[in-house]
């Protein structure tokens, strides 16, 4: 059984959002491959506890979550499924009604095919979960869309980036090539050569055509090796290229990448959300940086050039004559590229003016002076 998403995080169920994210952030610091590189333990932990936040950090998910445990990946977070499964469940409980029979849909206009096919894995042998005189679309099936997290700092995500990922995930079967049997065709080893099948439930009740034969009672051993479903779990390492602009949230689609599909069909997607880091001087606003930037006494005084720090190199700023502190000044195209578009944002600069750390007796004498330029009150406008 997987371990609770919650105690992965090492946070109660009643935890906030932000007991959550910081929870994740601390030990995703902690297990990030770049800080354990070659440790397949903490690569390992790191997996889990980007799995686990992509769940309790989405409300939807967290929900479906709490309410259903693993069974809610298993029908991919979908609220719809979630009806049926919630109609499923009470049937299946004493008093709930017995044999049970949807029609064409569930609950919620849900293809149970589709349901519970996910749900239980489409593990069974004797029957599909159909109700009676449904046929139950057997061919071949689209992988699931997997999802990963990425850390970035900030200059990554400014100037883009590739990063190396281990992804563990269903891929085909080599024994039978995704097909799910392998070896001569003979009399369909589910059905007996009947084309029928049927499975009980907690006492609900469903049958349909074969699911390794189709119907036809012929068929080929089931795979020894994937157990008929086509797949087996691999594990690929793949090189990304993040693109400049991105910031936590964004999600970088690898078309193909994901889990192999059911009885040769064609695979998933693979869904790569990133968080981008704090950076220890400047923030982001959208497509804009900002940035606080020291100056002397002098330079607000007189003006002067400062050179100031960006993602894409130095620049030089001109700081104006009689400048306060607070005053702010732009710098144009020096933010973060637009992912979605052309242009770049701009880069804000808030003047602070630094009174020297230890000043001297001519410093302070002229500080003695100064205050003759003084033509106001400073703090003339404080009041209440």
């Amino acid at each position: 059984m997987a371990e609770d998403y919650y105690q992965i995080l090492g946070v109660s169920k009643s935890a906030g959002d932000a007991e959550i994210k910081k929870a994740y952030r601390k030990l995703a610091r902690k297990y990030h491959p770049d800080v354990n590189p070659g440790n397949k333990s903490a690569e390992e932990k790191f997996k889990q506890l980007s799995g686990a936040f992509e769940v309790l950090s989405n409300p939807q998910k967290r929900k479906l979550y709490d309410e259903f445990g693993e069974d809610a990946a298993k029908i991919g977070y979908d609220e719809k499924k979630a009806e049926t499964l919630r109609a499923y469940r009470q049937a299946a409980q004493p008093g709930g009604g017995g044999r049970v029979h949807f029609g064409g849909e569930g609950p919620g206009g849900v293809d149970l095919g589709d349901l519970f096919g996910d749900l239980f894995g489409r593990e069974q042998q004797g029957g599909d979960f159909f109700s009676e005189g449904m046929e139950q679309p057997t061919g071949p099936r689209r992988g699931e869309d997997l999802h990963t997290r990425v850390q970035l700092t900030l200059n990554e995500a400014v100037n883009g980036t590739e990063r190396a990922l281990s992804i563990t995930k269903p891929g085909v079967c080599p024994t039978c090539n995704g097909k799910g049997q392998h070896g001569p065709v003979g009399k369909c080893p589910t059905c007996g050569g009947t084309g029928r099948a049927r499975r009980s439930m907690g006492g609900v009740s469903f049958s349909g055509a074969c699911p390794t034969c189709n119907g036809t009672g012929r068929a080929a051993k089931i795979c020894e090796t994937c157990g008929g479903e086509g797949r087996v779990e691999t594990t690929q390492r793949l090189t990304v290229t993040i693109p400049p602009g991105v910031q936590t949230g964004s999600q970088v689609r690898l078309a193909g990448q994901g889990a192999a599909g059911v009885h040769g069909g064609p695979p998933g997607d693979l869904f790569i959300e990133t968080e981008v880091l704090p950076h220890p001087i400047f923030k982001r606003e959208g497509d804009n940086l900002l940035l606080d930037l020291p100056i002397t006494v002098p330079e607000a005084i007189s003006g002067g050039e400062v050179r100031v720090p960006t993602f894409a190199g130095d620049v030089t700023v001109k700081v104006p004559p009689n400048s306060q502190s607070g005053r702010k000044l732009r710098v144009k195209g020096r933010g973060v590229p637009a992912l979605k578009g052309n242009g770049k944002g701009d880069l804000y600069l808030t003047l602070k003016v630094m009174v020297p750390d230890s000043p001297d007796r001519e410093a302070k004498e002229a500080a003695e002076r100064m205050k003759k330029s003084y033509v106001r009150d400073v703090r003339a406008d404080l009041r209440l």
